[in-house]
């Protein structure tokens, strides 16, 4: 990401046509009952008492549930279905072959950004959750202050080595939202250009980091993650850890203001030392064709081993919004309102990372 570049089974058996069977009536004892299959009233004796029957009140009279034949609530045995392990296998499994039967048909549907749903809901999201939640630890605050629908542009700082940071911030959008809302991702040209990379990318939803895309995006209701720090803010070295590179020249503002988006500001604390970079081989990086060629303490001297991130925790806080909408048209070419924004937004996701780490007991605790 340079500066102009910012940069998850359902029961699908109603579809199979199969439908669940009707429940069958219960007779009484040796099978007779009425025409209609329902079950015989019992007549007392003088003096005797009834006996209880299961199904009947002791007037002879079907418990509820019963008189029309099961469709009330469920019995025992269909609860003790419910809740067993085996139901809920088998429930799952139904579930993935039915996904699985879509993806081979095609029977899905994928945006013109190429975003696709179900396939994140279900697999990418499903994919990082663990990592959030049980390795990472996220720690989400403010969540109230991204809107329950319309468009808003989340700007955050980037940092990591590796951009773990942004998908983390997207299971975090999506799984704390009351509205369960999907982060629409910037990414540079290098993600677009790396293969499987590319193609993940664009079915999570991420897009091209262009001023065009944003604020379609923005104007169709969607939530848009920015990191404007790019390339410099995931390559610092360890020792400028959460101190914010430049925001470029503020594209990210003219758009919001365009879109009359409202701006939120989001700090993310815990990246910074998943990857601790303590040296770059540029010459490397400049054969392989990346910005940057990271040197940690655990790689390339461990291989692959090297390179499985720290666990540290995480916290990621999101800030007030900054509205936009009550500015004129032609705000959006103004360049010092673009510079006192950016330089607003800045300041409020630095001031809150410096907040952030004081409170911070430990970096893995």
């Amino acid at each position: 990401m340079a500066d102009a570049k910012v940069i998850p089974f359902d029961d699908d058996r109603s579809r199979s046509g199969g439908g669940a069977r009707p429940a069958r009536r219960r007779t009484g004892a040796g099978g007779s009952g009425r025409g209609d299959g329902s079950a015989a009233p019992v007549s007392a004796l003088p003096g005797a008492q009834v006996p209880e029957q299961p199904g009947l009140l002791s007037d002879g009279s079907p418990e509820a549930g019963e008189a029309d034949g099961g469709s009330g609530a469920p019995g025992a045995d269909a609860v003790d279905a419910g809740r067993s392990p085996a139901g809920g296998w088998e429930r799952r499994i139904a579930g993935g072959l039915a996904f699985l039967r879509r993806r081979v048909t095609g029977d899905y549907d994928v945006d013109e950004f190429g975003y696709d749903k179900e396939l994140t809901d279900q697999v990418l999201m499903s994919a990082l959750r663990p990592l959030a939640d049980k390795y990472f630890r996220v720690e989400v605050k403010g969540i109230e202050n991204i809107p329950s629908d319309g468009g808003a542009l989340i700007v955050a700082n980037h940092s990591g080595t590796l951009p773990l940071d942004g998908l983390m911030l997207q299971v975090a959008v999506h799984d704390n939202h009351p509205a369960e809302r999907h982060l629409r991702l910037l990414a540079a040209d290098l993600v677009f250009h790396l293969p499987v990379v590319n193609e993940l990318a664009r079915k999570a939803g991420h897009t091209l980091a262009c001023a065009e895309d944003a604020q379609r995006l923005l104007e169709m209701g969607e939530i848009v993650g920015v990191m404007p720090e790019g390339f410099k803010g995931i390559g610092k070295p360890f020792g400028e850890r959460y101190k914010l590179q430049r925001f470029g020249r503020g594209g990210f503002v003219s758009t919001a203001l365009r879109a009359g988006a409202p701006i939120v500001p989001c700090s993310i604390v815990g990246a910074e030392e998943i990857y601790p970079m303590i040296g770059n081989a540029k010459t490397l990086a400049r054969l392989l064709g990346f910005p940057y060629f990271p040197i940690t303490p655990t790689f390339p001297w461990l291989g692959p081993l090297g390179a499985l991130p720290l666990p540290t925790k995480w916290t990621i806080q999101f800030g007030e919004p900054i509205p936009t909408d009550g500015y004129p048209p032609e705000a959006a070419e103004d360049p010092m309102l673009m510079f006192n924004l950016t330089d607003q937004v800045r300041e409020q996701i630095q001031h809150t990372l410096y907040k952030l780490l004081v409170q911070r007991r430990s970096v893995f605790f």
